[in-house]
């Protein structure tokens, strides 16, 4: 069989690859013949063509070698052999010198470039903000730390993940933007190790902030974390506040432990379905706690007021004018919504919702309260609900258990999901942890659970289950599976809610969904009506996390308010507490609330309840600020179920 000729140019290039895979002796050698191939043929030309070029040959060529060695610096003395070679080997050798040393020195740079770049470098700075962890809370966090530093200079936020410096700063950059005069500061690195966690300097910052990972076991590496950080501030006082997030509360105890005495642990999960369950029974929940947590508007604060010591708590409510008082600090221990015959103590500090901790000023407003509008009757006892559970996830027992705990005799639970997300052995497991299985299906409370399996982005599923006879359709996203992006299950949650904002148009009726979601990047994209809700499931640890960095002794106030017994934020019916069409102050609402044992701290307005970006929520309104209250509008206020 006749051989394949190679062409020329083929066979001259594979000798010519094999000549540099040599090493750098054949690069050098190649580079050398390059330089020469040029060189000797520029200088003879040069030297032939000058008219004063020496006449002789010999002489002719001396003048090459002499601009050679000129151009290419190796000598170019003339003269004998010896020193000729002299003049070429001096110059080899200064050549080798300045070469090395120029490569030593690009060498480093590089070195400290690439160490920059890497972010393992160590932060020198003071009181600054420490997040360890990298997840979607984490654009939540900054966010909200840079906005509680806009009035502060040299402010500082240090980022340390594993993950690569630049990609976390692109990504910062994107969807937390300008930083205003805050510093954002990323390093990359492992969290768990107690060698890299001094890059952040903890020793010296003003808070540390512990983020759960988007992982499976998040919790453990949040525990081990604390751990790491534990051990790289042995020694040193005093210690900065430490503020984490777990998942599952399985593993509180062991953060508490971790963190030390002076750390706070957040339950995620528990919160979140809470949260959840408050807007299946009252969407808009979640608007209210946004507007609540963040820093761009009203916050709650601590004060002292000496001049209130001895008045009964009824009285307090309406001694500020642009001020919400919700509840009193005794001890360490916060009394929310207390009797309104409660007497404030000397050592009281007031819980209040103010703008800032200097705009609570005194200002009694009791002449503002109109009894004419106040209404008579009694609240409304609520029904038993039927409530419709779309997908399930590891939040779905907890927000089973949530329903449970505050259920009307007769209430029924449906949840529809593909026989892989959940089984009849989960169903009756979130029954029995709830209570219901003391006594049955119907016992306890009179809670009951039924499982439907059904593919929920398929419209079939969706027309066979008649949503519009439920009280409440809740939508919950599946968990993340490993390998995929955080924000995966949010792609399926949108198709069920378009599916459902189809339902609605049809039939020209509002469906009251609840929806999760993880990017909050997500929520403009939610095909929803106007009485649905979305709860962003890491936004509001975020936030809680946020606001404790910057008063830990508000954790104590958030833990009563997010408990599950105790007492929290609500949304109730204006007719509640004053009469429809009435026109009148916000001082009568609040006067009302009092005499049904809560604290009204703002209002949403139905008018511009598909109005963004505060959707019709307005919190610590001006009490001497008058408006007409329709029978769709709502009160928020502080209290118990």
């Amino acid at each position: 069989m006749a051989q394949r000729r190679t062409p020329f140019g083929d066979r001259a290039r594979y000798w010519f690859d094999s000549t540099l895979a040599r090493g750098a002796a054949a690069l050098v050698g190649w580079m050398a013949l390059l330089s020469l191939a040029v060189v000797v043929p520029a200088s003879a030309v040069m030297v032939w063509t000058d008219p004063d070029a020496p006449p002789s040959l010999a002489e002719r060529l001396a003048e090459v070698w002499r601009l050679t060695g000129e151009t290419l610096r190796l000598g170019g003395a003339t003269g004998t052999p010896l020193r000729a070679m002299m003049s070429v080997l001096l110059a080899l050798v200064t050549l080798l010198y300045v070469s090395t040393l120029v490569g030593l020195i690009t060498t480093a740079l590089t070195e400290r470039i690439t160490s920059l770049r890497r972010g393992r470098s160590t932060v020198l700075e003071q009181g600054h903000a420490v997040v360890l962890g990298w997840s979607e809370q984490v654009f939540t966090v900054v966010s909200e730390l840079v906005a509680a530093n806009v009035n502060q200079r040299g402010a500082a936020v240090v980022v340390l993940a594993d993950r690569d410096k630049t990609v976390m700063e692109e990504s910062l950059g994107t969807k937390v933007g300008s930083c205003g005069g805050t510093r954002l500061i990323c390093r990359s690195g492992p969290t768990t190790d107690p060698a890299v966690l001094p890059l952040t300097s903890p020793a010296t910052a003003g808070v540390v902030l512990v983020l759960p990972p988007d992982e499976p076991h998040a919790d453990a590496e949040v525990v081990k974390t604390l751990l790491a950080l534990r051990a790289a501030l042995a020694g040193a006082e005093p210690r900065p506040p430490v503020v984490a997030a777990v998942r599952d509360d399985r593993y509180r105890l062991a953060a508490c432990l971790a963190a030390g005495p002076d750390g706070v642990v957040l339950e995620s999960d528990t919160v979140t379905a809470r949260l959840i369950v408050q807007a299946a029974r009252r969407p808009g929940i979640s608007l209210v706690h946004r507007e609540l947590l963040d820093f761009a508007g009203d916050e709650f604060y601590l004060i002292s007021e000496p001049a209130l010591t001895g008045r009964p708590f009824g009285e307090v409510l309406l001694s500020y004018s642009t001020t919400s008082v919700v509840g009193l600090m005794r001890g360490g221990t916060p009394l929310l919504n207390p009797p309104p015959t409660t007497p404030v103590a000397p050592d009281d500090l007031l819980v209040v919702i103010t703008g800032d901790d200097d705009t609570a000023r005194l200002d009694d407003c009791a002449e503002s309260v109109e009894k004419a509008a106040v209404a008579s009757r009694p609240p409304t006892p609520a029904p038993a609900e039927r409530i419709l559970l779309l997908g399930w996830n590891r939040r779905a027992p907890l927000v089973v258990d949530q329903l449970h705990r505050r259920a009307r005799p007769g209430s029924a639970v449906d949840v529809v999901a593909e026989p892989g997300e959940a089984t009849t052995r989960e169903i009756s497991e979130a029954e029995a942890d709830s209570g219901n299985g003391e006594n049955g299906r119907n016992g306890g409370n009179g809670l009951s659970l039924a499982l439907h399996h059904g593919d929920i982005t398929r419209p079939e599923t969706l027309r066979r289950l008649d949503v519009h006879s439920y009280d409440s359709v809740i939508v919950l996203g599946r968990d993340p599976a490993p390998g995929q992006p955080p924000d995966d299950p949010d792609n399926r949650t949108l198709v069920t809610l378009l599916l459902l904002r189809q339902l609605e148009e049809a039939t020209g009726r509002e469906l009251p969904v609840v929806t999760e979601l993880i990017d909050d990047r997500n929520r403009a994209l939610a095909p929803i009506g106007p009485g649905a809700d979305v709860i962003i499931s890491g936004k509001l640890i975020g936030l809680l996390m946020s606001q404790i960095s910057q008063n830990r002794h508000l954790a104590a106030v958030f833990e009563e308010l997010f408990s599950a017994e105790g007492t929290g934020v609500r949304l109730r019916p204006a007719t509640d507490y004053l009469l429809p069409g009435s026109t009148t102050s916000f001082a009568t609402v609040v006067a009302a609330a009092r005499r049904h044992g809560e604290c009204a701290i703002g209002y949403r307005g139905h008018a511009d309840a598909s109005t963004r970006p505060h959707y019709g929520v307005r919190i610590n309104p001006p009490k001497r600020e008058r408006r007409r209250w329709t029978a769709e509008d709502e009160v928020v206020v502080v209290g118990t179920d």
